[in-house]
């Protein structure tokens, strides 16, 4: 198996070069086009299965390679990275591990993957305060136990001042909880700067859905244990001897956390990380940017750091001409979501400025 390190460098064009053309799909923020080795892989996987010629044991090596891949996409060591399906099980088992009576901070907003986990335990006391994006850090005091939110919010692309909230975080002793979901993909991300992460892979990654990876640092342990509440076969520290009770060996690192895994999402998962750490994600950044910036200026709106756009939308009626005119955007908080990513150009700019052009006539 070829390691993550001896990957070649893949250049901004030759990616562009691994997605069918579709003109005006700019909804890489809900899900991500696959590139041709994402939809290659999983087809031969497809007919592997059908034939009878592949098998669990088989299917973990795609596993076990997504999750070296991620590792290093996220600058941090494999042993610190978890599987699962869905970010809202992993925020369910961060969630089961507070305290009773914990204090978490979420943003004004966010996606409720990261909100819902922590609201269902009002039961026991955990509070949750909503505070606006850019209040995140002031509002963390020494009550706070957790501080969980997106890096890029769902519904409009902005991006919270993480540095911010990790000092404000450790100097009162929080723990950072952060969902890079609509960061990874599309930006240099570091995940060793959080005590946790959660990460969805099938948006700007592009890998299929159902493949979703967990972070710890390795020092949370002493700040806030987390417990294993999905824990199963897959968490076992020799995965192929803990398929049956009574005797429970977890694994001594993040495996532990494992969640089963959905075997053949996890075989197109390879390919589209692979293509993601072979590639520099400052110029997957600049390039998803410039995009977004043009099709900024061509509605007379400043320049952003972010390729999402996402304009007033109350009755809908943006987006339905944009749909009227080929595009694919999501509706959102009462906007229209439109998201650039590596397969989208000039071209696509054009065809989104002239559809809201028609509109406004």
């Amino acid at each position: 198996m070829t390691s993550p390190a001896a990957l070649d460098r893949v250049t901004i064009e030759g990616a562009r070069a691994l997605f069918r053309p579709v003109p005006g799909y700019l909804n890489a923020a809900s899900l991500g086009l696959p590139p041709r080795t994402v939809t290659e892989t999983l087809k031969l996987a497809i007919d592997e299965w059908s034939a009878g010629e592949t098998s669990p044991t088989s299917y973990d090596q795609h596993v076990a390679r997504s999750r070296d891949l991620f590792a290093r996409l996220v600058d941090v060591p494999t042993s610190h990275v978890a599987v699962a399906s869905q970010v809202s099980v992993l925020a369910g088992t961060v969630a089961a591990s507070l305290p009773d009576g914990a204090e978490v901070i979420c943003v004004e907003g966010d996606f409720s993957s990261m909100v819902f986990p922590f609201l269902v335990h009002a039961d026991r006391g955990v509070t949750v305060r909503h505070v606006p994006i850019d209040a995140v850090a002031e509002a963390v005091r020494p009550t706070t136990v957790l501080v969980a939110f997106s890096l890029v919010q769902s519904a409009c692309g902005s991006v919270v001042d993480a540095e911010a909230v990790r000092e404000a975080a450790a100097g009162h002793g929080a723990v950072t909880f952060c969902d890079l979901t609509q960061a990874a993909g599309w930006m240099p991300v570091g995940a060793g700067g959080f005590d946790i992460t959660a990460c969805s892979a099938y948006k700007w990654l592009c890998a299929p859905r159902c493949s979703a990876f967990l972070t710890v640092a390795p020092d949370l342990e002493e700040r806030l244990p987390l417990r294993p509440v999905n824990a199963g076969w897959y968490a076992g520290d020799s995965v192929w001897d803990s398929c049956y009770g009574p005797g429970m060996h977890l694994a001594h690192d993040a495996r532990r956390f494992d969640v089963s895994p959905a075997w053949l999402p996890w075989a197109g998962t390879v390919p589209a990380l692979e293509l993601f750490t072979s590639l520099d994600m400052h110029a997957v950044r600049d390039w998803d940017v410039r995009v977004a910036n043009a099709f900024r200026a061509g509605l007379g709106l400043e320049a952003a750091d972010r390729p999402v756009v996402s304009l007033p939308d109350p009755d809908g009626a943006k987006q339905a001409a944009l749909s009227a005119a080929g595009a694919v955007v999501a509706g959102r908080a009462g906007k229209v979501r439109i998201a650039f990513h590596l397969w989208n150009d000039e071209s696509d700019v054009d065809l989104a400025l002239n559809a809201l052009a028609a509109n406004r006539s």
